[in-house]
């Protein structure tokens, strides 16, 4: 028997591991995150990223322009972001955050207020 509608595709999932602490106080050094590969990304949205010099980290969707996501980071002391990097070309999103498992689980929807 065949279902009457599939879901178009559901994103494939995985985890990543939190280096640094340039996220605080949304994510912490060594917080496990799962993640979703093939998702659309959306602003607000955490997201898996690699910057066009390789680097891979978890930075926030502020703005899609031209040149591709504009991302930043939720703190303004520590690591880099967009200021500092360049846009994100679009297959440079490489996962959506969907939720933190581990020290404290649970879902990251809004953007805190930001440090500095």
């Amino acid at each position: 028997m065949r279902p009457t509608s599939m879901p178009r595709s559901l994103p494939r999932l995985g985890f990543a591991i939190v280096r640094g602490r340039s996220m605080t106080p949304t994510l912490h050094d060594g917080d496990r995150l799962l993640v979703g590969y093939g998702a659309t990304p959306a602003a607000g949205q955490l997201a898996v990223v690699r910057f066009a010099d390789g680097v891979v980290a978890v930075k926030r969707l502020d703005h899609q322009s031209v040149d591709g996501w504009w991302v930043v980071r939720d703190n303004a002391f520590e690591g880099r972001d967009s200021w500092s990097g360049g846009a994100i070309a679009e297959d440079g999103v490489l996962a959506l955050v969907l939720a933190r498992v581990w020290p404290r689980p649970g879902r990251l929807r809004r953007p805190p207020k930001p440090v500095g």
